[in-house]
């Protein structure tokens, strides 16, 4: 205990030593010619030894600087560098004591546009008109360290633990690799598979569309891109990453990543396998593919048994996930001005599930109690093809052809069994199912932009085409038996084949054309035209004794329905954009045509409507200075129902849910608006962002359930006004580094606020839901030595109802995870990732609490060319999927298959080949 307290005692000793060495560093940054301050200049420390980055900040608005760092005693140079100016550049020998540097005059670069920057004197971060640029080699990262956790090293930069990643509080929505996607633009693949250490800079963006991009327009998105260029002597090699593990229960993991650069030529091929929920493209340096463990989404929820690659979900979406993975990504440009990119996977996956829930369904006079049990079995096996091409006609004019092919077939297979329960506990219904499902779907989709700017600046023409085409043919083998105890309902027995057959065409057609009114203003005119035709045919057969085949005809099950909607929309606007402020609106009719069809029972069914409903868009930023920006966004439009929402047609389908559209159902109008505040000072390195929005709904479609005794359900549907949904959030988080310590903390806050409306049993209900989200971050870091991140997330839930039996629900969350690594002794890494859930209304029968303890042990040798592991998740045994969903109509507690303890023994190996010679073992320049 006394040695526990000393350690305490000398870490906090060591702390206050290294703050009592602190000097600081300042000045004021002008324009040598105008005397004006420049704001958003880069002031840095550089070793003259080894040009190493020592320190680093930012000039304000008044062109002042500051640097809070430590007494030098070695040369370093002082360095300025702002884009268009000549670099400053002061040696010092050595520095004890803080100082006032007065005026630093920069001098204005005449060779601007043609400007060469040496690459060690590339400062840490630049500011540039819509571009904010870290240079890679200026951040601390190990030399084995993925993209990923570069990004986390950078200011004003946060990565969650579902893998989000936000710049300044605003969300980045895709990732590319020289301009290019690397297999998906996403980035999760090149986040967490290329290394680090290959990357030059990472350059961070407003996200912009195909069209705002070829004219060079302002961005109007509220999201963040980040594109990372490649070290120039990393441009030209072969690198990779080869891992195999085996472990207990039969636990496996493999993946393999290839890389050849060739300058603009990039081949990149990767495979895996594993059956641990796992993408399988993960080299995290700690845990590799382990779900559940760091940089992984998977560490608390049930849907750990899929995942998204490109937009296509892989595994069943829960219970445990074996998949094999294949795939091929190629960059290159073809001919002169003919850019292209490419990617190709082959997905297979196997997943097998157990499913126990406990609902409760609201009535106005009492509650329906549901329990069921499932063993499911899902496998599929997907092909997805994409390619980029974009053509330079010269340099006003370009052309972008995008398409993308899919297909995939899957089967499904369930037991489940079913009871219902009345408020008294009184058992009302029963059923069983065995259910096989087994289908096909194939995609294509595509789009075609033609970009043409003028002359005259703001003067463009631009044409785009979109098309997406599918078609899923599903045939289902069903055995239900439903029985009644309750009421007059007589047992319903169901064995039939169902096969179904959806396509669904969409087409949209675009023209636009600007026509500046000044430098900054532009009037813009344009039409759009989108189709969308949906068709829906249901064949279903019953088991024919005699003939031992499914060959009798069930017309109640049978039916053919399509829905098409044609829109018109011809559209106005104008934008206007200089230095600080872009605001662009456009208004305008939206003429729709809504036809839908269907043939039943013989009898064929057709409703169309016109109508002519308004259509506006808005959009607001305005950057107040280099750290703060506004951001305000409005639309009004208009959603339609399905077609099985509008046909006064039966669906029978689910033996104890009928469903019949309403004919005098409404388009619902939408209103959206959104507001954020953001604020980041590279100066210090902290910053906060502020965000609100919502919807407020007019004639919302909505639920019309009517039970009887025996809890079986008819269902229609309702228009209704004065729903509405909201939302609010805010983050705040700042970097301090003392020496070898470096400190994070972030603080973040979510809330969600809505009203919903419905029908049961014919009187309406009303529910007010509320959801409050705090959460809390902290890492240090010490050296290379030593890293701890705590997080804490706080999560609760609460409904009030009107009009039903309960005046409301309730529940909260706890989350608590630490990770800690360490890298000592050198040559061996120690990770450790633990956490505590806590679930608090949680059914009875479901555990309310777990613990998640997963550990990591590597050792490197061959010249750090390989490393063995051994790897132990959940090591308590604990882990668990319970989940509580409170919805304006049920509280749903759920528990699904999840991985137990297994311990894993793997073997990794990486190559290294750049410009023909192996990379030299060793650390990169790193930022001390």
């Amino acid at each position: 205990m006394e040695k526990k307290y000393l350690l305490i005692l000398s870490f906090f000793l060591c702390i206050s030593a290294f703050a009592q060495s602190n000097i600081s560093l300042k000045g004021k940054v002008l324009d040598k010619n105008t005397q004006v301050p420049i704001e958003a200049a880069t002031v840095f420390l550089t070793s003259v030894k080894d040009s190493t980055v020592i320190d680093y900040t930012i000039s304000d608005k008044n062109g002042f600087f500051r640097i809070d760092t430590k007494s030098i005693t070695k040369p370093f140079f002082l360095k300025i560098s702002y884009m268009g100016y000549q670099t400053f550049k002061k040696e010092i020998q050595s520095i004890a004591e803080s100082k006032d540097f007065g005026i630093l005059q920069l001098l204005e670069n005449p060779n601007n546009l043609n400007e060469v920057v040496v690459k060690s004197e590339a400062p840490p971060i630049r500011i540039k008109k819509d571009t904010l640029e870290f240079s890679a080699s200026s951040f601390k990262v190990r030399p084995d360290s993925n993209v990923e956790t570069l990004l986390k090293q950078l200011p004003g930069v946060e990565v969650g633990t579902d893998g989000k990643i936000t710049v300044n509080g605003k969300e980045v929505n895709q990732v590319l690799v020289n301009g290019k996607p690397f297999f998906d633009k996403d980035g999760k693949i090149a986040l967490q598979s290329l290394p680090s250490d290959i990357i030059n800079k990472v350059q961070i963006t407003d996200t912009k569309t195909k069209k705002e991009e070829l004219n060079k327009q302002a961005s109007t998105s509220n999201n963040a891109s980040i594109n990372l260029t490649i070290d120039e002597k990393k441009n030209k090699g072969l690198f990779g990453k080869f891992m195999g593990g085996f472990g207990s229960d039969d636990r496996y993991e493999s993946s393999a990543l290839i890389n050849y650069f060739q300058n603009k030529r990039k081949i990149s091929v990767l495979a895996s396998s594993n059956n641990i929920n796992s993408t399988g493209f993960s080299m995290d340096e700690i845990f590799d593919n382990m779900g559940g463990g760091r940089n992984s989404s998977m560490s608390y929820n049930s849907d750990g048994g899929s995942f998204t690659i490109n937009g296509n979900r892989f595994g069943s979406g829960k219970g445990i996930t074996r998949s094999n993975m294949l795939g091929v990504n190629y960059a290159d440009e073809l001919v002169k001005d003919l850019e292209s990119s490419g990617s190709y996977f082959f997905s297979s996956s196997n997943a097998d599930n157990v499913n126990r829930t406990k609902m409760i369904t609201f009535l106005p006079t009492g509650a329906i109690n549901r329990e069921s049990e499932a063993t499911t079995n899902g496998e599929n096996f997907g092909h997805n093809l994409s390619f980029q091409l974009e053509y330079k006609i010269d340099s006003t004019a370009s052309i972008f052809v995008g398409p993308k092919f899919t297909k995939s077939n899957s089967t499904y297979n369930t037991n489940s069994f079913e009871k219902s329960m009345n408020d008294s506990g009184q058992l009302v219904n029963e059923s069983t199912a065995q259910v096989f499902d087994d289908s096909d779907r194939g995609s294509f989709s595509n789009s075609i932009n033609f970009n043409k700017r003028f002359k005259r600046k703001g003067r463009f023409l631009s044409l785009s085409f979109d098309n997406e085409n599918s078609k899923e043919t599903v045939s289902s083998l069903n055995k239900t038996n439903t029985v009644f105890y309750q009421g007059s309902n007589a047992p319903i027995i169901r064995d039939q084949i169902r096969k179904n057959r959806n396509l669904v065409d969409k087409y949209s057609a675009e023209v636009e054309y600007s026509e500046p009114v000044t430098d900054s203003l532009n009037i813009t005119f344009g039409l759009n035209y989108n189709s969308e035709l949906k068709s829906d045919d249901r064949n279903t057969y019953d088991f024919d004794l005699g003939s031992q085949s499914y060959s009798i005809a069930n017309a109640e099950l049978t039916n053919y329905m399509t829905s098409d909607k044609k829109t018109f929309r011809p559209q106005t606007g104008f934008s206007l954009d200089n230095k600080k402020l872009n605001f662009s609106a456009t208004v305008g009719p939206s003429i729709v045509q809504f036809a839908n069809n269907s043939f039943y029972l013989g009898t064929p069914t057709n409703l169309t409507k016109d109508y002519v409903l308004p259509y506006a868009t808005a959009r607001l930023s305005y950057r107040l200075n280099k750290s703060k920006s506004i951001y305000l966004n409005y639309s009004y439009d208009y959603d339609f129902p399905n077609a099985n929402q509008v046909l006064p047609v039966e669906d029978l389908s689910n033996p104890l849910s009928t469903v019949i559209g309403n004919v005098d159902l409404k388009p619902s109008s939408n209103q959206w608006g959104y507001f954020s505040f953001r604020n980041y000072d590279y100066a210090t390195r902290s910053g906060y962002s502020v965000y609100f929005g919502g919807n407020l709904y007019g004639d919302q479609v909505v639920s019309a359930v009517t039970y009887d005794s025996s809890i079986k359900n008819s269902t229609t549907f309702e228009n209704v006004s004065g729903t509405y949904s909201s939302w609010f959030g805010s983050s705040w988080n700042k970097t301090i580094k003392r020496e070898a310590h470096n400190f994070k903390y972030g603080l973040g806050f979510s809330a969600n606020y809505g009203l919903s409306k419905g029908f049961i049993n014919d009187e309406m209900f009303e529910a007010k839901t509320l959801r409050l989200n705090p959460k809390a971050n902290f890492t240090y870091e010490y050296g290379e030595l030593l890293t701890i991140n705590p997080t804490y997330n706080f999560t609760y839930n609460d409904s009030k109802y009107k009009n039903y039996k309960t005046d409301g629900a309730s529940s909260f969350i706890h989350r608590f995870n630490i990770q800690t690594t360490n890298y000592w002794p050198k040559n061996w890494v120690f990770g450790n990732d633990f956490g505590y859930t806590y679930n608090s209304n949680i059914a009875d029968g479901f555990k309310k609490d777990f613990y998640l303890w997963n550990t990591s042990l590597a050792y490197s040798f061959f010249d750090k060319k390989m490393t063995a592991k051994v790897k132990v998740y959940d090591i308590l045994n604990q882990n668990q999927s319970a989940t509580r969903t409170i919805s304006p109509t049920n509280i749903r507690d759920e528990e699904n298959t999840v991985l137990k303890r297994y311990v894993m023994f793997s073997l990794t190996y990486k190559l290294n080949k750049f410009g023909g010679k192996e990379k030299p073992s060793g650390n990169r320049m790193i930022f001390h």
